[in-house]
């Protein structure tokens, strides 16, 4: 009789932090970090069933759920995410590398392209480049100022889980929301996720 293998949070964790440490390029980060998070997101699992609901909570994003699963003093931040039932976020940055793995169910992914010389911190150009159905096992990755700017559409009818990983904390982390109709760039960040 064969036993399967799981990969745990905590095994993910510690591959990660060492690739992370390593300071690689991002080839190299891109292509062994998504292949933890492949491995990592095949095995729901690994993360609790707490971190895999909506926060119950009123106000403007009571359908959304963001958890901290670790953060690191080398800057690497693990999040799920969790995507209600017709949730929506508009295009928007990270400003920091990402991978986001999709664990349950599936969300569509709107990546856009900045046409802009950067020259205004209050307007960009931007375009609609691809959309995706991004589905369990799926990996996307996220490049800063060159394929990051996106947009989140769970059109399904039950949540969608996500494990984020990114190489800054995005507490505090100066980002920009994207107006494509009129170009304004509003900027945010994130002070807090929903269990700290």
């Amino acid at each position: 009789m064969t036993t399967t293998v799981k990969y745990s949070l905590d095994e993910f964790v510690h591959d990660m932090s060492a690739l992370v440490d390593e300071q690689p390029d991002q080839e190299r980060l891109f292509d062994l970090g998504s292949t933890y998070l492949e491995r990592l997101i095949n095995n729901p699992d690994a993360v609790s069933e707490e971190y895999r609901i909506p926060a119950i909570r009123d106000g403007r994003r009571a359908n959304h759920g963001t958890y901290v699963l670790h953060y690191g003093d080398n800057g690497l931040l693990v999040t799920s995410v969790v995507w209600g039932p017709g949730d929506h976020i508009g295009p928007h940055d990270h400003c920091t590398w990402g991978m986001i793995g999709v664990m349950d169910n599936g969300i569509t992914e709107t990546r856009f392209t900045r046409h802009d010389d950067r020259s205004r911190d209050d307007y960009a150009i931007i375009e609609k480049d691809r959309e995706t159905l991004v589905r369990p096992g799926d990996v996307s990755l996220l490049i800063p100022e060159v394929d990051e700017i996106h947009q989140m559409d769970n059109y399904s009818d039950r949540p969608t889980v996500e494990i984020h990983v990114y190489g800054n904390d995005l507490r505090g982390l100066q980002r920009s929301n994207y107006n494509l109709d009129t170009g304004a760039v509003k900027h945010f960040a994130t002070t807090r996720f929903d269990n700290c």
